[in-house]
């Protein structure tokens, strides 16, 4: 079985799959232009002697400074994040009224300036207190951070967004279905832990995701996945979350980004040094106590997340695979043929959410944090590891 679509799907599929890959592009690289003009023209330099005109106490200088910069830069990018609003409402992919999109917007600005600005201020005083050693701090901080983000955006951050209600409450004939997923797989998982997300006021797509970490850790389901996905294909949508679920890749994930931020914060440690010592008196930024200096880590960190960006979807798409395969060893005595069961899912996956059947390599590479549709078909309806004598990953035969 192959990714196919009709003649108009196909290229309504390629176009948005093009314009949403130049504005990704765009999104990664626009930050950097932005601030290497900002600090080409000084101003980084410029806002925070004229703030410090006016606040003399160092904290709430530094502090006000680290919220202003991090707020503009978001803005500077808002103008990339409605393009790409308006080509979703363009394709169908997003249903959701510009004041509705709005409002999130200004609560993503606002958590995301709240947060970074504490961060900062950690920064700072580590900067003062350490100067040498200040990155190792930091990343020991920062995993902290981490693992306290992963635990509590279920719980705190996703209500903002969409609503949530355990699955139960709507379906439970579904929960029990699911049930039997479950058992496949000799865990157990409370229907308690097992939500139904109101994606359909916001977008068409479907979707199902794993989420949390400890006593948050859940299992999500869109409800347009509901609406519009036969039971069995549920099953198998289930079964790739159960994977994620039961094969710990929230944890296994959590230690991968630890490690890279690791060696990122060693090698933008001796980086700052070096541009402060190399470029700091063309940008007007004296020192690593400068408040200015948060700039220069700006920078860095928007390069960062360029230059990790394929080593994080590398990563990304091995566990992917891995629940993948899980999902459909998990079908096998639930469903008749599990293999055309995750095949045909794929295939509607791919259809509902427009996903292009265009092979880019290098965007591939870069870019996909899933395997390419086409890819994960072409193994699905290939594997079967009860029969022959092939031997299934994680279950017994």
């Amino acid at each position: 079985m192959t990714y196919t679509l009709p003649p108009e799907l196909y290229a309504r599929a390629v176009a948005l799959g093009r314009l949403m890959v130049d504005l990704h592009f765009a999104h990664e690289f626009w930050p950097i232009l932005l601030l290497l003009l900002l600090l080409c023209f000084r101003f980084p330099a410029w806002l925070a002697g004229s703030m410090g005109t006016h606040i003399r106490r160092p904290w709430p200088h530094k502090l006000l400074f680290a919220a202003t910069l991090i707020l503009f830069v978001q803005l500077a990018s808002l103008p990339l994040s409605i393009i790409g609003h308006h080509i979703l409402l363009r394709f169908g992919i997003s249903i959701q009224h510009w004041p509705s999109w709005f409002a999130d917007v200004a609560k993503s600005l606002a958590i995301t300036t709240i947060v970074g600005t504490v961060l900062v201020a950690i920064v700072y005083f580590l900067l003062a207190r350490s100067p040498r050693r200040w990155w190792l701090w930091f990343w020991i901080i920062m995993v902290l951070f981490m693992v306290a983000g992963v635990t509590l955006t279920p719980l705190v951050i996703d209500p903002l967004f969409n609503k949530f209600e355990p699955l139960a409450q709507t379906n439970p004939a579904l929960v029990t279905e699911l049930e039997r997923v479950v058992q496949r797989s000799g865990i157990t998982i409370p229907p308690s832990r097992i939500f139904l997300m109101r994606a359909s006021a916001k977008v068409t797509e479907t979707n199902a995701y794993v989420t949390g970490f400890g006593s948050s850790k859940r299992v999500v389901v869109w409800d347009t996945t509901l609406r519009s996905t036969p039971p069995d294909q549920i099953d198998f949508l289930f079964g790739h979350e159960l994977g994620h679920y039961v094969l710990h890749h929230v944890v296994y994930g959590m230690l991968f980004a630890a490690a890279l931020m690791l060696l990122c914060f060693w090698l933008g440690a001796h980086i700052t040094a070096w541009m402060l010592d190399r470029f700091g008196p063309r940008w007007g930024i004296t020192s690593l106590r400068d408040p200015a200096m948060l700039a220069i880590l700006l920078l860095l960190f928007a390069i960062a997340q360029v230059a990790t960006e394929p080593v994080d979807n590398a990563f990304s798409r091995h566990i992917e695979h891995a629940a993948d395969v899980y999902g459909q060893e998990a079908m096998h005595g639930i469903v008749p043929d599990p293999a055309a069961t995750a095949a045909t899912s794929f295939q509607a996956l791919g259809e509902q959410n427009l996903a292009t059947p265009e092979r880019r390599p290098l965007v591939e590479f870069w870019c996909y944090s899933h395997p390419a549709t086409a890819d994960r078909i072409a193994f699905a309806a290939a594997y079967h590891p009860w029969s022959g004598d092939a031997q299934p990953v994680y279950f017994r035969k």
